[in-house]
């Protein structure tokens, strides 16, 4: 489940080192630069970016189970994220179980029975983030965190990878939960180090919040304009939303159309919150009218299958 992470030791981590002059010998591709007078060294460690100067040294913007897999592709178990930093440490003469962990992503790769953009048109808003549709995928934006879906063999193509055999002419949709700073903030932890990592309860709390996140995202359902399930006036009503609904291009598009009026201050907040709950009641399965879409019933399954066979 772990992929990219980031590390930052300090020269109060470990004593009796000297940074700049011992740690560049145990890289490649090493170039020097001079930041305020500040002499950094930057080099890699088998696709790991490194950067070092007196006071620290960064690992970076690499993933930790392509650095001790070969691929992103597989994935880490704890005994593998014990092993990995292990290596790490071994590799670079540093107590890397000791560092920072500064960014931490955690992901699986999901074979669908569908192109990833039909998940993508069925997820909906996440509340506190703002949902960003990009040609690379879907994204969550809020502070500190991102929630990534995106096509991971349309990922390999573009960077020139290798498709490994097991994902050939298959979906594979890529789910990622990307913490960027301030780890133990988010998830209310002590300060997460290495040797965070490959603790059971820090693993099953990251792996529990991959699903709840996911959970929490407000799925769009099939609606059906029936005129068959009309039997009061109170249906009459829902179907006449679900009308105006579907002519204004859908939930999202209806959702960010009152968004845009509170943003010129046409709607007042109240005004808005209203309106965007009323549809959000609309288009709740119910009745035959709106019915959950099957896509994304896959979706659920594959998801908590995934985090039953990781939870330890």
């Amino acid at each position: 489940m772990y992929d990219t992470i980031n590390f930052r030791l300090t020269a109060a981590d470990v004593s009796g080192v000297s940074f700049i002059e011992e740690i560049p010998c145990h890289l490649t591709d090493l170039a020097t630069h001079d930041f305020s007078g500040e002499l950094v060294v930057t080099g890699t460690l088998h696709g790991l970016k490194v950067s070092v100067n007196r006071w620290q040294v960064k690992v970076k913007d690499g993933s930790l189970c392509k650095y001790y897999h070969g691929s992103n592709l597989h994935t880490m178990s704890l005994t593998d994220t014990h092993r990995a930093i292990e290596r790490l440490s071994d590799e670079l003469h540093l107590p890397m179980h000791l560092a920072s962990v500064t960014r931490l992503d955690v992901g699986a790769n999901l074979t669908t029975l569908h192109p990833t953009d039909v998940y993508f048109n069925h997820l909906g808003t996440l509340a506190w983030s703002r949902r960003l549709l990009q040609p690379s995928g879907l994204y969550y934006c809020k502070r500190d965190e991102v929630l990534c879906f995106y096509n991971k063999n349309k990922e390999l193509r573009a960077k020139g990878e290798p498709i490994p055999e097991q994902y050939q002419g298959k979906n594979v949709l890529r789910y990622e939960q990307r913490y960027l700073g301030h780890l133990s903030r988010v998830l209310k932890v002590p300060p997460v180090k290495g040797a965070t990592l490959y603790d059971e309860g820090f693993f099953n709390l990251v792996v529990s919040r991959w699903l709840t996140t996911y959970k929490a995202i407000k799925k769009i359902n099939n609606t059906s304009i029936n005129l068959d399930y009309m039997k009061n006036v109170r249906d009459l009503n829902r179907l006449g939303r679900l009308a105006l609904i579907e002519r204004a291009g859908g939930e999202l598009a209806l959702i960010e159309q009152v968004n845009e009026m509170r943003a010129k201050g046409e709607l007042t907040s109240k005004q808005a919150s209203d309106l965007k709950q009323a549809i959000r009641r609309a288009v709740s399965p119910k009745d035959g009218l709106v019915t959950p879409n099957e896509a994304i019933k896959e979706l659920d399954l594959l998801i908590k299958e995934c985090v039953d066979g990781q939870i330890i």
